[in-house]
C-alpha cells in the first residue's frame, strides 16, 4: 500500500487544477435545485419511518438469517430479501446485465493452525484463539512456518514523506515480524501531552496505522509471518472482536496468483503474550514501545523463533453485492451517479459456541442495510425523479476487509469518473434524536459542505469524530471508493442526544462496543428509539438529493491524499 499511498500524492502534479476538472455544470443542467426544504420533499421524508427501519432490521436480523455470512444460506436469504424488496419499490436492477446481484468472486479459508515462539531456551506455548489468532491468504491448503527468527519493527511502517522506516534496510525476508497496531503517537516537541500534527495524522489516524497496510507492507519486504500485537486502546476495539472474526471462515478476492505475494501468516496476539515473549528474550515492551517512537529506531532482533503449522480448509464461493438504481430524469445527467452503500453481511454462526451461536449483527449492519432500504422508499416517493440516477448497493463481505466494496470500486458497474459521490451507512442510531452529526474522515470533502447545510435545517451542527486515533474512516465501506478517488461520506449521529444527559450516548455506545460488538448478543432490543436513525436517513437523503440535482460536482479538499487521484480521473 506504500505505494499507492505515494501514488495519492503524486498524481496531483499530473494537472493544473483539480478545481477546473470539477467542472460547471453545462447551459442544460444550470436550473437551480430544487429547495429542499419546500414541500416538493415531504413525501420522501416522510417515507422514512421507525416502523418500515424496526421491520426490515428485525428480518435481516432474524435467526432465520444465521447471521448473514457470505457464502452460506444467510447470505441466499439476504439477497433474496433485498433483491425483493427492491423490485417491489420498482427500482430497476442494478447490474446493466438486468440483474440485482454483482457477482463477487472469492474464496473462503477456516485455518486449523497450531503456533508457539521458543525464547531463552524455552518454548512458548500460544492458545488458540485466547493468546493468538492466525490465517493464511494463500489459496494453498498447508503452511508450515519453522522456527522462523523473530524480529520487532516497531509500528511496521515505512513512509518516506514523513522520513520514517520502521525497516531501516533489515532483510526481514524469511522471518517473523512483530509490530505495534496503529501510527506512532509522535510527541510534540513544543507542546507537552499533545501529540506532533506533523508526523501522521497527529492525533488522527492515517492509512499507515490500519493493520491492513501493516500486512501489505510485510508482504512487500518478504516476512514469512506478520505478528500485530494487539491494544483496546489504540485498535478502537477489544481483543475479543478480533478472536472473534478471525477464528472462523475468512474471506479473500479470488486470484489468479492465488495470493501467493501475500505473507503466508497473519496474526495478532494479545498484549499478554506480547509481554511474554518480549520478557523471555530480556526486553520490555514497554521499552520497545518507547523506542519505536523514535525515527531513529532500527528493528531489534528478538533472539527468539516463531513456528506455525497450519492446514486451511479452503472453498470457491461467489458471493454477491445487491444493486438496484433510479435513473435520473435528466436526458443530459442520467449517466451521472450517487452511490448509497451499506454493508449486509455480519458474521454468521459459530456452532462450536455453547448456547447462542448466531452473530445476528442487528445494529452491526442490519440497520444500515435497513436504512438503505428506507432510502430507496424515499427517493421512489419523490413527485419528480432526481436528475441523476441514484445507486443502492448493499455489499458483502465488510466484515472480511470491506472485500465486496473493493470489488465494485475495481470493477464498477457504472464509471467511476461519472460517480459524484458515495454516501455509507454503517450501524444506525438507536438511542434518540441528536443536536450533533459526526463526519468520519472530517474536512476531506465538499460533501461536509452539503451536510452542514442541510443539517442546519435539522437544527443540527456537524462535528468532527471525538476519537480520529481509532481510523474510523479506514473501516467502512466508503473508504475503497475513496482509494480510488470518488467522494465520499461517512457520517453518523452525534451524542448530544436531545433531552437527554450529556453523557446518555456516550456510555449506550462505550456499553454496545463492550458488550455486544461482534458478538452474539447484537441482537434488536426493545428499548432502541430509532427516532434518531429517520433523522439521520432523511439528512443522507437531502445530501444525495442535493447532489443528484446539483451545478457542481463535489471535490476532495486540499490536503487529502485521495484529491489527486481525483484530480486525475477528471482532467480532460
Amino acid at each position: 500500500m506504500k505505494k499507492h499511498i505515494l501514488l495519492f500524492l503524486t498524481l496531483g502534479f499530473c494537472a493544473i487544477s483539480c478545481r477546473e476538472s470539477a467542472r460547471e455544470v453545462t447551459d442544460s443542467e444550470t436550473e437551480t435545485v430544487a429547495n429542499t426544504h419546500s414541500t416538493t420533499l415531504q413525501p420522501a421524508l416522510q417515507a422514512i419511518t421507525a416502523s418500515g427501519l424496526l421491520m426490515h432490521t428485525k428480518v435481516l436480523a432474524s435467526d432465520a438469517f444465521e447471521g448473514r455470512a457470505p457464502g452460506t444460506r444467510g447470505e441466499d436469504s439476504t439477497v433474496n430479501y433485498l433483491s425483493r424488496q427492491f423490485e417491489q419499490l420498482g427500482l430497476a436492477p442494478g447490474n446493466p446485465d438486468g440483474t440485482y446481484v454483482q457477482q463477487v468472486p472469492m474464496f473462503g479459508f477456516t485455518a486449523n493452525v497450531q503456533a508457539s515462539f521458543t525464547a531463552g531456551g524455552k518454548k512458548i506455548p500460544l492458545e488458540f484463539p485466547k493468546d493468538y489468532v492466525a490465517v493464511s491468504r494463500r489459496f494453498v491448503p498447508d503452511i508450515a512456518i519453522d522456527s522462523s527468527d523473530m524480529v520487532f519493527v516497531g509500528y511496521g511502517i515505512a513512509a518516506p514523506e514523513y522520513g520514517w522506516d520502521d525497516y531501516k534496510g533489515v532483510d526481514v525476508k524469511g522471518k517473523t515480524i512483530v509490530m505495534l497496531i496503529n501510527d506512532p503517537p509522535v510527541p510534540s516537541a513544543t507542546s507537552p501531552g499533545k501529540l506532533d500534527s506533523t508526523m501522521f495524522g497527529g492525533k488522527a489516524m492515517t492509512y499507515y496505522g490500519r493493520w491492513t497496510y501493516k500486512y501489505e507492507v510485510a508482504a512487500e519486504k518478504g516476512a514469512a509471518a506478520a505478528i500485530i500485537i494487539h491494544e483496546t486502546g489504540p485498535a478502537g476495539y477489544p481483543y475479543e472482536v478480533v478472536s472473534g472474526s478471525w477464528s472462523r471462515e475468512n474471506f479473500d478476492i479470488s486470484a489468479k496468483n492465488k495470493n501467493m505475494d501475500k505473507t503466508a501468516v497473519e496474526a495478532w496476539i494479545t498484549t499478554e503474550k506480547a509481554r511474554q515473549l518480549f520478557s523471555a528474550t530480556g526486553k520490555s515492551l514497554e521499552e520497545l514501545k518507547a523506542a519505536a517512537l523514535r525515527k531513529d529506531f532500527k528493528p531489534v532482533a528478538l533472539q527468539a523463533k516463531a513456528n506455525f503449522s497450519m492446514k486451511n480448509k479452503l472453498r470457491e464461493i461467489s458471493s454477491r453485492n445487491v444493486v438496484a438504481k433510479l435513473e435520473g430524469s435528466d436526458p443530459d445527467l442520467k449517466d451521472e451517479y450517487i452511490v448509497y452503500t451499506a454493508h449486509w453481511d455480519h458474521l454468521g454462526k459459530d456452532e462450536k459456541l455453547k448456547g447462542d451461536q448466531i452473530y445476528n449483527g442487528a445494529l452491526d449492519n442490519a440497520t444500515g442495510t435497513a436504512g438503505l432500504l428506507e432510502l430507496a422508499k424515499a427517493f421512489v416517493a419523490l413527485p419528480e425523479k432526481p436528475k441523476r440516477t441514484i445507486v443502492f448497493l448493499a455489499v458483502t463481505a465488510e466484515e472480511k476487509g470491506l472485500l465486496g466494496s473493493k470489488y465494485y470500486a475495481n470493477n464498477p458497474l457504472y464509471p467511476l469518473n461519472k460517480t459524484l459521490a458515495n454516501l455509507n451507512m454503517d450501524g444506525l442510531n438507536t438511542y434518540g434524536p441528536t443536536e450533533d452529526v459526526i463526519v468520519i474522515g472530517h474536512g476531506n470533502s465538499t460533501l461536509e459542505d452539503i451536510l452542514v447545510e442541510e443539517a442546519a435545517s435539522q437544527n443540527r451542527r456537524v462535528v468532527p469524530e471525538a476519537f480520529p486515533e481509532k481510523g474510523s474512516f479506514y473501516r467502512s465501506d466508503h473508504f475503497e471508493f475513496a482509494k480510488q478517488g470518488v467522494p465520499a461520506l461517512y457520517a453518523k449521529s452525534g451524542i448530544k442526544v436531545r433531552n437527554q444527559p450529556a453523557d446518555y450516548a456516550t456510555k449506550l455506545q462505550e456499553a454496545y462496543t463492550t458488550n455486544d460488538y461482534h458478538k452474539v448478543s447484537d441482537e434488536v432490543r426493545d428499548d432502541w428509539n430509532l427516532d434518531g436513525a429517520v433523522e439521520d436517513l432523511q439528512l443522507f437523503f437531502r445530501v444525495g438529493y442535493s447532489v443528484a440535482n446539483g451545478t457542481r460536482y463535489p471535490e476532495w479538499k486540499e490536503g487529502t491524499e485521495f484529491k489527486a487521484r481525483r484530480d486525475k480521473m477528471l482532467a480532460p
